[in-house]
């Protein structure tokens, strides 16, 4: 075949074949173009996608911003963004250890060592209080704010006096505060301030206890767990607070005793390392816990005081004016505190005057306290709220950075008398009188702050009780109670050592 021929040939097929590649490529680019037409679409849904995703994580992360959580010093802490609710949880333990430094017992009939009245189980232990360890506080609980001016705390205790107990409600409360005059509304159980040194908490409190005399005086009508209402107020240079109580939760009367507590504080002078206390404080028993029905006037409403030494790791009482049945009762209390850097000084008087029932004569008790703290590492003592708190270490406990944390060492005389008309040694006492006995208390102290959450107490306590006899059965029957004028009190010495963790 010639190649005219091989040409005209090959033409012809092009020629055949060309509708056939013609639509083939119109295909193609048809599917092409459907391609890009669902590309374009994946891409806007990506897109969408993408934004959608956006979104929810923007939402994601506003939804965790409303609730802040957190941890300061320890203490746990949830609280809404706009700060209209919290929530905080509390925890304090308070271990303590005690040596009594004593004369070994002997018998009841020869040793006359007597604790409270008519308890036979103090009168074993004032021969010899029980050195070991106790968990003085061991409390749990929550406080916080709801809907901005409310607040509440909730606080249960599992430690004791002597021994550990079940469990008992510390304070239970809500509060109101009022748009003006920082005045606030308080319901529920709490220890309304009643003194200098029972404002402080006793997370911060200088000594492992309060002053003898305060201790006393909180007692009467107030303490943990004291059903009360109670308006409180404060300025900057002032605070004041007026309370109506009831009894103590978990005690049980006829009818409740209704007693009112106040107190008022002034700051006269202020510096930026100095500042001056002054304060007047009233704790008054309306009407004392009746123990039975009052036909006419016959029912007995007692009142009663009695206290520890300045520790508690044995719980006997060595001072007891026993039941006195009264009208009422009025313990006025004058307080006074100063601070210069890290050097500061606190001092209350109380006086007690019990309305009698009845012809005898109204017996008037009184006590005081004087103490003194210096922080040696320098830091002050904080001063807020009319009372004086523990310093914070400016440089905590670390061993690799060579800190120690802040100490503080500390001096206390206290002196409570229980007695009116007490006499003579070896005399019968007179019809009115009350023998109550009268303690007097020096001690040393040191101090070592860790950090914010965790200190050491040691201290050194100088005990004296000077006590006698009422003689008959006051101290119970045949020879468990010494003759009339016989010495009942007794001299010794005190160490211990307190653990506290406390966020």
């Amino acid at each position: 075949m010639s190649w005219k021929t091989k040409l005209i040939s090959g033409a012809a097929a092009i020629a055949l074949a060309w509708p056939g590649l013609a639509a083939a490529d119109e295909a193609t680019d048809a599917r092409i173009k459907l391609l890009e037409e669902q590309l374009t679409l994946l891409q806007g849904q990506i897109a969408d996608l993408k934004q959608s995703t956006a979104n929810n994580i923007a939402a994601v992360r506003k939804d965790s911003t409303a609730t802040k959580v957190s941890i300061n010093n320890g203490r746990p802490t949830i609280e809404s963004d706009d700060g209209q609710f919290s929530a905080s949880f509390r925890g304090v333990f308070q271990l303590d250890a005690a040596h009594y430094d004593q004369a070994a017992p002997g018998p009841l009939a020869t040793d006359f060592r007597r604790g409270s009245f008519g308890d036979a189980a103090e009168n074993d232990h004032a021969r010899d209080l029980s050195d070991g360890a106790n968990f003085r506080r061991a409390r749990i609980g929550i406080e916080g704010k709801a809907f901005g001016a409310f607040d509440y705390n909730f606080l249960y205790d599992f430690g004791g006096s002597g021994n550990e107990e079940a469990g008992k409600i510390s304070a239970a409360w809500v509060q109101y505060g009022f748009p003006v005059a920082n005045l606030k509304l308080r319901i529920g159980a709490f220890s309304p301030p009643a003194g200098l040194e029972e404002a402080v908490s006793t997370n911060g409190s200088l000594f492992v206890e309060r002053a003898s005399p305060s201790e006393t005086v909180r007692a009467i009508a107030g303490g943990d767990g004291r059903t009360a209402v109670a308006l409180l107020a404060s300025g900057d240079n002032w605070t004041g607070t007026a309370a109506i109580t009831g009894n103590v939760i978990g005690t049980s009367s006829f009818d409740e005793q209704t007693s009112f507590v106040g107190r008022l504080t002034y700051v006269p002078f202020r510096r930026d390392d100095a500042v001056i206390h002054v304060g007047v404080n009233t704790s008054i028993v309306l009407n004392p816990a009746a123990s039975g029905p009052d036909v006419a006037g016959a029912a007995v409403t007692n009142i009663r005081l009695r206290d520890r030494p300045e520790i508690r790791v044995d719980g006997t009482r060595l001072i007891d004016t026993g039941n006195i049945d009264a009208d009422g009762l009025t313990a006025i209390g004058a307080e006074f505190g100063a601070q210069w850097k890290n050097l500061y000084l606190q001092t209350e008087y109380f006086d007690i005057d019990v309305d009698r029932k009845g012809p005898l004569s109204d017996p008037d008790f009184s006590g005081w306290y004087a103490q003194v703290g210096w922080t040696i590492t320098g830091e002050p003592r904080r001063y807020t709220a009319g009372t004086f708190d523990a310093p914070k270490p400016a440089q905590p406990f670390d061993l690799k950075k060579g800190t120690w944390g802040a100490w503080e060492l500390g001096l206390r005389y206290s002196k409570l008398d229980l007695n009116y008309l007490a006499g003579a040694a070896g005399t019968a006492p007179v019809a009115s009188a009350i023998r109550g006995g009268e303690q007097e208390i020096f001690t040393v102290g040191l101090n070592w702050y860790v950090n914010n959450v965790l200190r050491f107490q040691a201290a050194y306590q100088d005990v004296s009780v000077d006590r006698l006899s009422p003689g008959g059965t006051a101290f119970g029957t045949g020879t468990a109670t010494p003759p009339a004028g016989a010495q009942v009190g007794q001299d010794f010495n005190i160490y211990s050592l307190r653990t506290q963790y406390a966020f």
